[in-house]
C-alpha cells in the first residue's frame, strides 16, 4: 500500500465518550465505558466478547448505547447533522458485502458520498481523492473488477479504500487487517502511522496484538469495560494485556518494537 502524500485533514476532530452502557439480549455488552480519543492511533484489544466492536460502533454512532453519550467536538453525536458527521468520521466494519455487481472504482466512489452536493455531481477533488485511496491501498490496478471477483484480502484492501477516500480527519477502522497477507498488513501499518503524522486519528479494533502494539496507545478491554490505557510503552498496560489474556500472552521488546509473544513454548 502506498504511503504518499495525500489530501487527508490535519485538524481531527475530538472523540469522547463517557459512561457508555449497553446490552446485547441478556448480555452487558458495555459496562460504564468512559473514553477521551487522543491524538494518533489508538487500538482497542481484549479477548473476544470483551465489547472492543461494540464500542467501536458506538463511537462511531451506529449503535444507540442504553446509557451514556459519544460527543463529538464536545457536542454530542447523536445532535449532529447526519453530514457533518459522515464527513469527519470514517467507518470501516468487520465483514462487507461480498456481492454485487459494483466495480472496485465504483465502491471507493461511495466514499465521497457525504462531500456530494444536491444535485450529487462528481468533481474533480472527488476523483482525486478516489484515485488517492486506490493507491493507498494498492487496488487501483484492479479498479474495473466487480467485487465478488476478488479474493477476501483483494475485497479488505478496497472497502479500506472507500473508507479512506471520505478523506475523514478521524478514521474508525474495525479488524482492518482481516484477510489481508503479511505484506498488506505492514503496508496499512505503515498507512496509518503516514495519516496520523499528517494529522488525522484513527482508533482500531484489532486482534493481532503485535500489530497492536505498534499504535501509539491502546485500551485494553475486558467483559465491557475498560480495564487500562496508556502508551504503547506503558508497562501497566503490558501487565494488563497479560492478564486478560490469561497469561497467554507476554510483551517482549524485539530491537525498537514492542511484540506480543505467545506462552506455549513456556
Amino acid at each position: 500500500m502506498a504511503v504518499a502524500a495525500s489530501g487527508f485533514g490535519l485538524n481531527a476532530p475530538k472523540l469522547s465518550a463517557t459512561a457508555l452502557s449497553l446490552r446485547l439480549g441478556s448480555t452487558p455488552a458495555l459496562r460504564e465505558v468512559s473514553l477521551e480519543l487522543q491524538p494518533g492511533w489508538t487500538a482497542i484489544v481484549g479477548p473476544n466478547g470483551a465489547g472492543k466492536s461494540t464500542l467501536l460502533r458506538v463511537l462511531a454512532g451506529l449503535q444507540t448505547p442504553d446509557a451514556g453519550q459519544v460527543f463529538l467536538n464536545r457536542q454530542p453525536l447523536d445532535e449532529l447533522p447526519h453530514r457533518s458527521r459522515a464527513t469527519q468520521l470514517a467507518w470501516l466494519s468487520q465483514q462487507g458485502e461480498t456481492s454485487g455487481d459494483l466495480t472496485v472504482r465504483e465502491l471507493v466512489h461511495l466514499g465521497r458520498l457525504p462531500h456530494l452536493g444536491v444535485l450529487g455531481a462528481t468533481t474533480s477533488q472527488d476523483e482525486a481523492a478516489v484515485q488517492r485511496a486506490m493507491a493507498h491501498t494498492e487496488c487501483a490496478a484492479w479498479q474495473d473488477r466487480r467485487l465478488h471477483e476478488l479474493s477476501g484480502g483483494e475485497r479488505q484492501r478496497v472497502w479500506l479504500a472507500r473508507a479512506l477516500a471520505v478523506e475523514a480527519p478521524l478514521l474508525l477502522l474495525d479488524e482492518p487487517t482481516t484477510h489481508l497477507d503479511p505484506p498488506h498488513q505492514v503496508a496499512l501499518v505503515r498507512l496509518l502511522k503516514r495519516l496520523t503524522h499528517e494529522g488525522s486519528s484513527v482508533i482500531s479494533v484489532l486482534h493481532d496484538l503485535s500489530l497492536a502494539l505498534q499504535a501509539d496507545r491502546l485500551v485494553v478491554m475486558q467483559a465491557g469495560r475498560i480495564t487500562a490505557e496508556g502508551s504503547r510503552d506503558d508497562p501497566k498496560v503490558h501487565l494488563e494485556l497479560r492478564a486478560v489474556f490469561d497469561n497467554a500472552v507476554s510483551v517482549e521488546r524485539l530491537r525498537d518494537r514492542w511484540i506480543a509473544v505467545s506462552a506455549l513454548g513456556e
